[in-house]
């Protein structure tokens, strides 16, 4: 019996790949150079797409797969999938939700910490051996302090568990209020960037989120105030983000997730109140693991004829 033909956007982890390769036939976009002739050669063959979040599946893709059934994608965003134009095909769209949680709620802690404490500064200060010569200049404090966060979903409810723990008075702005959480909600960006030392953005991308954080809530977060990213780049307007940094309008920022992905702003890179990481949220072996698993999962169901396990939301 033929093996299914899987597209393959760009690399799994190499867990992953023997997996894929014994079930489907997979054909690695990320290999081929003329990329048009490829999809244009074994286009009828093509009957799912497994893809990431920072890759997608663009309209212009879904067009010329016209056997295409299913999309699986590696990751929580998927503001980089043409969702219409999947649905307008009733092509079944996966996504792996849950599974990585659990690190990316962590790493948001840990970017708060590792920012108000100073940490890549105090490493790089003891490595050098300033610390024989004086001492470092003292920090901020992170627990007791007051955690807004845009977006309180998933991800965002794991945060707010995490910052709990740490004795933080918990504010929030969502698209609509929750009427099972005990945490004060906000009617806009603006006003909860005004009432929280820590911003953190949690809200999924797309064009929904498209640079809700712009220069109105960073003034309003202040020159004492922190802003966090773990959800997408585009969540943020980064020019203002940029000016905010350079001139003190906030304090400082950790950021994991930034536009035009891995060819960030330089800027960043001058900037000594920034602890910047390179989009690593769910990049622990355990949720890799997981989320590789999760992909296969959805793809072994549909083509056994069974509902996805990890349908993306209609």
């Amino acid at each position: 019996m033929k093996k299914p033909s899987v597209l393959m956007i760009g690399p799994y982890s190499e867990w992953d790949m023997p997996s894929f390769e014994t079930i489907y036939d997979v054909h690695k976009l990320w290999l081929v150079e003329d990329k048009d002739a490829y999809i244009s050669r074994h286009a009828d063959e093509i009957r799912a797409i497994a893809t990431r979040g920072d890759m997608g599946a663009s309209a212009e893709l879904i067009a010329a797969l016209p056997n295409l059934e299913v999309i699986a994608c590696f990751g929580v965003g998927t503001d980089a999938i043409d969702l219409k134009a999947a649905r307008a095909r009733n092509i079944k769209v996966s996504y792996t939700p849950d599974v990585l949680t659990g690190d990316v709620a962590d790493l948001a802690i840990g970017l708060c910490i590792s920012v108000t404490r100073n940490i890549p500064a105090a490493d790089t200060y003891l490595r050098s051996g300033e610390w024989k010569n004086s001492a470092m200049p003292s920090t901020t404090r992170f627990f007791g302090k007051r955690m807004g966060i845009l977006g309180l979903g998933r991800i965002g409810m794991a945060i707010a568990k995490r910052a709990a723990g740490f004795d933080m008075e918990i504010l929030y702005h969502n698209r609509n209020k929750r009427d099972d959480v005990p945490y004060h909600y906000c009617e806009t960006v603006e006003a909860l960037a005004a009432q929280c030392d820590f911003l953190v953005a949690a809200v999924a991308g797309g064009a929904g989120s498209r640079a809700m954080i712009g220069s109105a809530a960073l003034i309003a977060l202040g020159p004492q105030g922190y802003f966090i990213n773990v959800a997408r780049g585009s969540v943020v307007d980064e020019a203002a983000l940029l000016h905010a940094l350079e001139n003190g309008v906030i304090k400082g920022a950790g950021l994991d997730v930034y536009l035009n992905e891995p060819n960030i702003d330089p800027r960043f890179m001058k900037l000594n109140n920034v602890v910047v990481l390179p989009h690593v949220g769910s990049g622990t072996l355990e949720t890799r693991k997981s989320m590789g698993q999760l992909v296969r999962d959805n793809l072994a169901a549909h083509f056994a004829g069974k509902p996805l396990l990890t349908p993306v939301p209609a």
